[in-house]
């Protein structure tokens, strides 16, 4: 499914439990081999959320660090001077920061509560507890907050003499979502703040808010939209009047096949909060509209755009509006790719950043029809914040984690005839790097067998000698469009896999954005197709090279990777000697059934399986793996979460039992409390040992 990134949301959720525990504080680790192993790859800070005080040029960001010994994590909110060398000023558990604005009053969140903070004195602000998120106003008069309201009837309004009863009672679609019962909805309420100080000077005395006002009262409708919209999908205008939300206003079966979110314009005015005048500004679009922004000034406001109702990895395209004329621009057109993130930089520029063949860089894009990329490399970098004329990025690749680097927006637009060097911040995992020998990862061009180049990253071991010769493993993308980009993965992770001496194969194969708008969509309605062909062109071609033993090769996919490796266990002509497939699909069929998200099995599979009259339909679920599973000869590895209600456990339980009914080696690794992903600390490691114990067993030794 489309691929998406965990926001802060989650955090209160997990904090709440954490509530009285003592905080997780940075590990100190001894690498022992030179090599990255599961445990060193669980003590890195995982940098996060990054925000820039406009008056102080302060940053505050957010690590998060991770005890394997108790099974969970602790975020912390680290307030920095990057005009000398990152001291730290402050440092505490939090989330969310946001720069109040007020000389240096800092905004953030814990364990579901607001707080503001300066100098290490904390306020907490009343009225502004059980929340999943908050946005400011420009004047900070005002507030929204994000709650979740009830939107369903629970067991125990229908039977208040059954209060342990556990059952839920649904009687539409959208019942389950991501790894959740949908009984609740995240909405706004925009609320009065009210500060009072000590005296006439700066110290915040006290803080409180008001009960607020539900843009959404009275309907089930979600904003943010599940599951995992952040307050990145509303916006105050700069005269503090007016806010952009965005919403999907449908529920249940409406809901379930629809993509068709939009934009809209509120008034909020008068010491009643009174919310007025609302208007639909993107209603002639059908498909995705999300993430308002207005201009500086005020004249224009921005939003991220997909053209089709249902396909949700339609071209992501920025979209700017003149407020004053209703005029329409589709600023990012001459990309050809998707944006994934913008800000503004000034009234007629915009930073975004976006996928092209393998990587992802800044772009800076002017209303009046040009373009400039400002960022160049093999690494990928997405926007933490843009404050003055600097742009503060989160920089990664796939032989290091996200550290914080700045660039002058300044010399970068200035610069015609080359690219701005950024400026490292953060040094946060050093202490893991100094310890391991890196991988080295090579870009590679591939001729595929209908004449395209198709780009795929190689990863070699550390230490590689060209005069060995290595097992190798092809890596099959998940999404299934989503890139394979310089990415940095807490669970895939390039540098892991490769430090066991295997050589890795990441094709960008057929259906991968970055490539062009073609070679984007010549995947939905053809699983079976081209995609799985240049999977076998990667592995073909490395074959080629002295160093591949091309007689013990791996096959490892997690989502639509899973369902590749199950397509690839019945089709490869024995190419292959291990499988590894993590929460795939292996019934066509009951996964159009069994998903939550029907205009996704609707697009990509071309329709219902029992349209008889459908062609696309019925050669997508002609290809479905459990109906070659007679070919089934090779070692196989089944890994699925039961809260994963995307795709749900028992497509790996029942490709678990084809394979031993087969008579092929299987194992089935299950994790009862793990959803799409795999997130809790001694799961990932039981998740990397197995991994790996698989692979040396079956590519290491002659069976």
């Amino acid at each position: 499914m489309a691929a998406m990134t965990l926001l802060g949301m989650s955090c209160s959720k997990e904090q709440k439990a954490d509530e009285g525990k003592a905080p997780i504080t940075k590990p100190e680790i001894t690498i022992e081999g030179g090599r990255l192993t599961p445990e060193g790859l669980w003590a890195m800070g995982r940098i996060g959320s990054v925000a820039s005080d406009i008056e102080t040029g302060w940053l505050a960001y957010t690590v998060s660090y991770y005890s394997v010994e108790e099974n969970r994590s602790t975020t912390w909110i680290r307030v920095c001077n990057p005009f000398e060398d990152m001291h730290v000023d402050d440092e505490f558990v939090g989330y969310d920061p946001a720069w109040f604005g007020c000389s240096g009053w800092l905004a953030y969140m814990r364990a579901g509560q607001l707080y503001l903070r300066r100098d290490g004195e904390e306020i907490k602000v009343e009225g502004a507890d059980d929340i999943d998120g908050f946005l400011l106003s420009p004047m900070r008069d005002k507030i929204i907050l994000i709650k979740q309201v009830k939107t369903v009837p629970q067991t125990v309004d229908k039977y208040p003499d059954l209060p342990l009863a556990t059952g839920h009672m649904h009687e539409d679609l959208m019942y389950k979502h991501w790894d959740e019962w949908t009984e609740t909805a995240p909405q706004p309420f925009v609320c009065k703040l009210e500060i009072t100080y000590y005296g006439e000077g700066e110290r915040i005395k006290t803080a409180k808010v008001s009960e607020g006002v539900n843009i959404l009262e009275g309907t089930a409708y979600e904003c943010p939209m599940k599951p995992f919209g952040g307050v990145e999908q509303l916006a105050w205008n700069p005269n503090n009047e007016e806010i952009a939300y965005t919403c999907r206003k449908k529920t249940g079966l409406d809901y379930a096949v629809s993509t068709n979110s939009d934009i809209y314009l509120v008034k909020v005015t008068g010491d009643g909060l009174q919310v007025t005048e609302e208007r639909n500004i993107t209603g002639d679009n059908k498909g995705y509209d999300t993430n308002p922004a207005y201009s500086p000034d005020g004249k224009h406001i921005a939003w991220l755009s997909m053209e089709r109702d249902g396909y949700e990895s339609d071209e992501n395209r920025l979209m700017v509006m003149n407020l004053e004329t209703g005029e329409k621009h589709f600023v990012s057109h001459y990309l050809d790719t998707n944006v994934d993130e913008f800000a503004w930089y000034n009234d007629s520029v915009l930073l975004g950043t976006a996928v092209i063949q393998g990587t992802i860089h800044l772009w800076a894009m002017g209303l009046e029809g040009w373009c400039a990329k400002m960022t160049e490399g093999q690494f990928d970098v997405s926007l933490g914040d843009v404050c003055d004329h600097y742009a503060y990025l989160l920089k990664h690749s796939m032989r290091e984690a996200n550290e914080i680097y700045v660039l002058d927006i300044e010399a970068g637009l200035a610069k015609i005839d080359g690219y701005v060097e950024l400026t490292r911040l953060t040094h946060e995992n050093d202490n893991i790097y100094d310890q391991i020998e890196r991988s080295t990862v090579v870009e590679r061009w591939m001729k595929t067998t209908d004449g395209k180049d198709m780009l795929t990253w190689i990863i070699y071991p550390p230490h590689f000698d060209p005069n060995k010769k290595y097992p190798t493993i092809l890596y099959c993308e998940g999404g299934p469009q989503s890139p394979v980009s310089q990415f940095w993965s807490f669970r895939w992770n390039f540098m892991m896999m490769s430090a066991g001496d295997y050589i890795i194969v990441a094709p960008n194969r057929r259906g991968l954005p970055g490539f062009g708008k073609e070679w984007n969509e010549e995947i939905s309605g053809d699983y079976g197709g081209q995609c799985m062909k240049d999977y076998f062109t990667a592995i073909d071609e490395m074959c080629k090279e002295p160093y591949v033993d091309k007689d013990h090769l791996g096959c490892v996919g997690a989502s639509f990777g899973g369902f590749s490796v199950y397509w690839i266990a019945g089709h490869h002509e024995g190419r292959f000697k291990a499988f590894i497939a993590h929460d795939g699909i292996f019934n066509l069929e009951m996964q159009y059934l069994e998903t939550e998200e029907k205009w996704f099995a609707n697009w990509d599979m071309g329709g219902a399986y029992w349209d008889k009259d459908n062609k696309i339909a019925q050669r997508t679920f002609a290809n479905s793996p459990h109906k070659f599973v007679d070919k089934w000869d090779t070692p196989i590895l089944c890994i699925h979460g039961e809260k994963d209600y995307r795709i749900l456990a028992n497509q790996a339980m029942a490709a678990f039992d084809a394979a031993k009914m087969r008579g092929v080696p299987a194992e089935l690794l299950i994790f009862p409390d793990e959803n799409h992903w795999v997130l809790k600390p001694q799961n990932g490691i039981l998740w990397q040992r197995e991994f790996r114990g698989w692979l040396d067993r079956w590519l290491k030794t002659e069976n």
